[in-house]
Formats: C-alpha cells, structure tokens, sequence
C-alpha cells in the first residue's frame, strides 16, 4: 500500500489502531473542534458536520495532505448517548442498551484543500446487546472502558460478550467504517495498492 500524506484529524486511539491495523500509516493532528450538538440537528447530520468541521480544520494548515475527519454517535429511542463521566451516567446508559438494538453512525470526512477535493459520508450499523445481568454492570462501571466512548462501552474490548448481533460495519461501531473510508482513499488517488 503506497499512501499519500495522510492526516488523521482524531485523537481517537480507537481510529488510530484501525488505520494501523491495515497498514495505512498517517499523521495525527488533532482538530480541537468543539463536538457540541446544535438545536434540531439529526444524529446524523451532527456525524457529518463535525467530520467536516475536523477535517477543514486541520486541513487549513496541511493543504497539500489528504486529511481524515470523523465523528461517531451512539442512539437508542431517538436519543443520542454520549461518553459517561461517572459510574452512575455508565449505567444509565448500559440500562437503556440492555437487551435492546441500538444504531451508531459514523460521519467521516476526507479534504485535500489543495485539489478541492471534499468526500464525506455516514455509515450506520445496528447492535443488538444481550439482557446485562447486574453483576456484569457492575463488574463493567468499575473499569476504565466505557468512560471515553460513545454510548459507554468499547465492541472491542470488555463489552465484546454484550454484544448478540451486529447488523452492518463492525468498524464502525468501533469508530470508522474502513470498507467505506479505504474505497474513498483510492477512489481519489490518496491510496493505491
């Protein structure tokens, strides 16, 4: 694989290892970005905003560099879970997903300021989690994990065996859709193998 210079506009460990995990080697310039939701804005039109948002950001300084932007959502009954602060906002959030089917939607942005050339997309998955037993919730609240991520858990780490079913990108739910980002990459040149 023969990159470009690629700029990855996340501190997302999470992002950073599934890039790495197939070989694309980048940059990562964190964007700074405010991640507030406006009034009215869709779950999905909030993933989009901020990938782009990050994207020109970082982009503004590095316009020569194919950088990527993205943003992933966590939503159950139309509500959007954030990132737990505390044990008690970790259950609430385990409580609404237990035993039920949930949507994240990943927003991902791909800006090269020198070309004009501007690629973005949303990638939606469904999980459905099996009934958390309170033993288990308890056991969970108590490690690092779910304390920076969306909704409160990580797919790929200790809450893997909540998981019954995933309908869609695992790597979304993990935080970037790579079948999606990797066919743009080569789409516009940035990537060639």
């Amino acid at each position: 694989m023969l990159p470009a210079s690629i700029i990855l506009a996340s501190v997302s460990p999470r992002r950073q290892e599934l890039l790495k995990g197939i070989g694309i080697k980048f940059d990562v310039i964190p964007s700074g970005a405010n991640e507030d939701a406006l009034d009215g804005e869709t779950p999905r039109g909030h993933v989009l905003r901020l990938s782009k948002k990050k994207s020109f950001a970082v982009s503004q300084n590095n316009p020569d560099a194919w950088v990527l932007g993205a943003d992933t959502v966590v939503i159950i009954d139309g509500e959007v879970l954030g990132k737990p602060g505390t044990q008690k906002e970790a259950r609430i959030m385990l409580k609404k997903l237990s035993g039920r089917e949930h949507r994240v939607i990943t927003g991902f942005t791909i800006v090269n300021k020198s070309t004009d050339v501007i690629i973005s997309d949303a990638v939606e998955s469904s999980v459905l989690f099996k009934e958390i037993l309170e033993d288990e919730m308890n056991w969970y609240v108590k490690t690092e994990e779910p304390y920076d991520k969306a909704g409160g858990y990580a797919v790929q780490g200790m809450a893997a065996f909540f998981v019954s079913e995933i309908h869609g990108s695992y790597t979304n739910v993990i935080g970037l859709p790579l079948t999606e980002v990797v066919m743009a990459l080569r789409r516009v040149g940035a990537l060639v193998f």
